[in-house]
C-alpha cells in the first residue's frame, strides 16, 4: 500500500511545490531508478506497456522514474518539465478488471512521457483510461488487481487528485496541502468528472437520482480500504501535513518515515503483527502486510530555480538516506548519479536496492536498538546534504555544479550505509527481540526466496 502527498507553494517555506510518496509493494519486489531521455518516434510506431500495446506518441518527454523491476510503468516519477505523479491502489464496490489492459503504473508513466504540466497529464491519463481501460495483475507474485488514484503536480504549483473506477473518474484541484492513500477521498467537491460517473452510480444503486452525489461514499469499498489501513493512513498523513503552516523537504521526509501514533508513544515499538497502518511500512505475516513494504521513497521540490528530487532508491526510509538528483527546469544537462544495474527479485549486491537490503533486514532483527545505532547519524548526514543543496540553490549554482554535488552526496551516502551495516553486524544478537515467531518465519521465507546471504 502507498501514501502520496503534496504541499503547494503557499504552504512551503521556499515558495516551491513539494511532492512526496512512499511506494509500498512486496518485500522482494526491488525498484529501479531510471532515466529515459526525450525521444522522437516514427509515425505509426507502437509501444508495448506492461501487458498491452498502444500507439506511440510522436514525441515523449525525458523522465526520471522509480519502477518495480518487472513492469513497464512506474510507481512515481517526474519529467523534464517539472511534472510529478504518484499513484495509489483504491478499492471500489465495483470489482477491478482482471483482463489485461493498462495498469495504473503504466498510466502514470504515460502521463509523464506525454504531458508537460498537471492539466495536460490529467487529460492524457483520463483519455487513455477511456480508450483502453485499466486492468490486469499488478502483483509481483500472486494476483492483485485494483482501481487507481493519482496525485498529479507541477513546477508551476498546480496539483490535482484524480480518482478512478474502471473507466470513470473524478478530479479535484488541490487547495493548499493534500494526501491520498489506499482509499477514495473525493467527496461532493470535485472540479471535473467523466460523463458516465454519476449515471453508473445511479444504475448500480449507489445513489438515487436527485440526491447529493458523494463520489467516495457512493463508490468506496470501505471494508476493503479499512483492511488495507487506507483510511487510517490518509487521516494520519492529513493530520501530519496540517501540523505545520509551511513545509520543507525535511518535513515531508519526516512524514514518510512516520511509524504511526502507537510507535510515537512506544520507544520499544517494532514492525510486527497482522495489520499495519504506518506511513513507513514494513512487511509482515498478515495478508495485507505482504503488500505493505515501503520499497522506494521520493520527495521533490519544484519551482523557480528549484528542481530537486530527494530519492532513496531503496526500501524503508527509516533505514535509508534521501539523496538529491537535479532534474527539471533550470538544471538541463545536470549529470545524474550512477544508479547502478537494474535489480531483480534475488539478492545482488551490485545493485543499489539489494545492497541496502543487507542493512534493512539486519535492523529488523532487533529493530529499536539497531535503528537507534545509526538514526542520529543518518539525520545529521541528511541535514548536511539539505544544507549543501540549499547553499547551491541560493547562489544560483550551475547545472554542472549541481550534477557534481549530487554525485558526491550519493557516494557519501553509500559509504555511510556500508559503515552502518558493519556497525550493526558487530552488535550482539538478543533472542526474543526479532519479533514474533510468525514475523521471523515470514522474513526467513523472504530471505530464502531472495537467496539472501546468511
Amino acid at each position: 500500500m502507498c501514501d502520496t502527498m503534496v504541499a503547494r507553494p503557499g504552504a512551503t517555506k521556499s515558495g516551491a511545490l513539494i511532492f512526496a510518496k512512499n511506494s509500498d509493494r512486496e518485500a522482494n519486489e526491488a525498484q529501479y531508478l531510471m532515466h529515459v531521455p526525450r525521444a522522437r518516434h516514427e509515425k505509426g510506431a507502437t509501444l508495448r506497456c506492461t501487458y498491452v500495446e498502444i500507439p506511440q506518441a510522436a514525441e515523449t518527454h525525458g523522465v526520471l522514474l522509480s519502477r518495480p523491476f518487472w513492469m513497464w510503468g512506474a510507481e512515481m516519477g517526474a519529467n523534464e518539465h517539472g511534472l510529478v505523479i504518484g499513484n495509489e491502489a483504491v478499492f471500489a464496490k465495483i470489482a477491478p478488471q482482471k483482463e489485461a489492459a493498462l495498469i495504473g503504473m503504466d498510466l502514470l508513466r504515460l502521463g509523464l512521457e506525454r504531458a508537460r504540466d498537471a492539466d495536460e497529464a490529467l487529460d492524457v491519463i483520463t483519455t487513455l483510461l477511456k480508450t483502453y481501460g485499466q486492468g490486469g495483475n499488478c502483483a509481483h507474485l500472486g494476483h492483485f488487481e485494483y482501481h487507481n488514484s493519482f496525485l498529479i503536480a507541477d513546477a508551476a504549483g498546480n496539483a490535482f487528485v484524480l480518482e478512478t473506477v474502471g473507466r470513470e473518474w473524478a478530479a479535484e484541484r488541490v487547495d493548499r496541502v493534500r494526501s491520498i492513500s489506499n482509499t477514495y477521498t473525493i467527496g461532493t467537491k470535485f472540479d471535473q468528472a467523466s460523463q458516465g460517473l454519476l449515471p453508473q452510480a445511479i444504475e448500480q444503486g449507489f445513489v438515487q437520482e436527485g440526491e447529493t452525489f458523494d463520489f467516495a461514499d457512493a463508490y468506496a469499498n470501505r471494508a476493503r480500504s479499512a483492511f488495507a489501513t487506507g483510511m487510517s493512513r490518509w487521516c494520519r498523513t492529513s493530520s501530519l501535513l496540517g501540523r505545520r503552516n509551511f513545509h520543507a523537504p525535511a518535513s515531508l521526509m519526516g512524514i514518510l518515515r512516520d511509524q504511526g501514533a502507537q510507535a510515537a508513544r512506544d520507544p520499544n515499538w517494532r514492525p510486527d503483527g497482522i495489520m499495519g497502518g504506518a506511513v513507513c511500512a514494513h512487511a509482515s505475516w498478515g495478508p495485507i502486510r505482504r503488500f505493505g513494504q515501503t520499497t522506494g521513497s521520493w520527495v521533490a521540490e519544484l519551482g523557480p530555480g528549484r528542481a530537486v528530487h530527494w530519492l532513496t532508491g531503496t526500501s524503508s526510509p527509516d533505514t535509508s538516506i534521501f539523496k538529491p538528483v537535479f532534474f527539471g527546469p533550470g538544471f538541463e544537462g545536470a549529470a545524474l548519479p550512477d544508479f547502478g544495474p537494474a535489480p531483480g527479485d534475488t539478492y545482488n549486491p551490485a545493485t543499489l536496492w539489494w545492497r541496502h537490503e543487507r542493512l534493512h533486514r539486519a535492523v529488523l532483527e532487533d529493530y529499536p536498538a539497531r535503528l537507534n545505532a545509526f538514526a542520529g547519524e543518518r539525520d545529521r548526514l541528511e541535514a548536511s546534504f539539505l544544507a549543501r543543496v540549499e547553499a547551491l540553490l541560493a547562489r544560483g549554482g550551475s547545472a554542472e555544479e549541481a550534477g557534481r554535488l549530487s554525485r558526491e552526496i550519493w557516494a557519501e551516502a553509500a559509504a555511510a550505509e556500508d559503515r552502518w551495516f558493519e556497525r550493526i553486524r558487530r552488535m550482539p544478537k538478543h533472542p526474543g527481540r526479532g519479533g514474533s515467531l510468525l514475523y521471523r518465519m515470514h522474513w526467513g521465507k523472504l530471505a530464502r526466496l531472495a537467496r539472501m546471504p546468511a
